[in-house]
């Protein structure tokens, strides 16, 4: 399976390279949407995040022939965007503070006051459990209104957090690909995973708890 998606995208890049339009179409439609959201974990509107897929568009055309496979051809063109997207905010001054991204402080996933304190019987225990969502109708959850509360969740995270729960649950990557993206270890990776999916439960364990 490994050797049949190197054999493909080994021929993604000779056609690529060959400079057929198709395939570049192709690619385009493949990824833009993608990559327009991941640009929007740096900058600060969708205008500018579309000029930055512009942006890595073009840079992933003059660099094809200085890519070397070392990583996947998704993965190198997220890697592209990531470093435009930071350099435009950056220029725009409009650029959130973006702490090490590996940091695993002490920052806690869900807040302490959902737990019982020290001292109680069942101290550090749930006081009660996350909700549970299977018995509510199937159009709340996937609803648009619902859907707008997910990303606003996602979006108010720290930068670190919001792209790799973007990456990993609005993308789908898997987690070895966002830690060669990203290029952070697998328990950075899951503790901001962790972290971010943790704080986007809470906000919609409030939204869809009111009636």
């Amino acid at each position: 399976m490994v050797a049949q998606v190197e054999a493909a995208e080994s021929a993604l890049l000779d056609t690529l390279r060959a400079g057929q339009e198709a395939a570049f179409e192709a690619l385009v439609r493949e990824h833009h949407a993608s990559i327009v959201r991941v640009a929007r974990i740096y900058v600060s509107n969708p205008s500018t995040a579309e000029e930055v897929a512009q942006e890595t568009w073009l840079a992933v055309l003059n660099g094809l022939d200085r890519f070397e496979g070392r990583s996947s051809l998704r993965t190198w063109i997220f890697r592209i965007v990531t470093n435009i997207a930071r350099t435009r905010a950056q220029r725009d001054a409009r650029s959130v503070p973006f702490s090490s991204i590996g940091d695993t402080s002490g920052e806690p996933a869900v807040d302490h006051d959902r737990f019982a304190p020290a001292g109680h019987r069942w101290a550090g225990h749930w006081k009660s459990y996350p909700d549970r969502w299977d018995s509510l109708p199937e159009k709340r959850l996937v609803g648009d209104e619902t859907m707008a509360r997910l990303q606003a969740a996602i979006d108010r995270l720290p930068p670190t957090q919001r792209q790799v729960i973007t990456l990993r649950d609005v993308e789908g990557w898997s987690s070895e690909e966002v830690c060669s993206a990203l290029e952070i270890s697998e328990t950075n990776q899951r503790v901001l995973l962790h972290r971010a999916r943790s704080k986007v439960r809470q906000a919609l364990e409030t939204y869809l708890g009111q009636d």
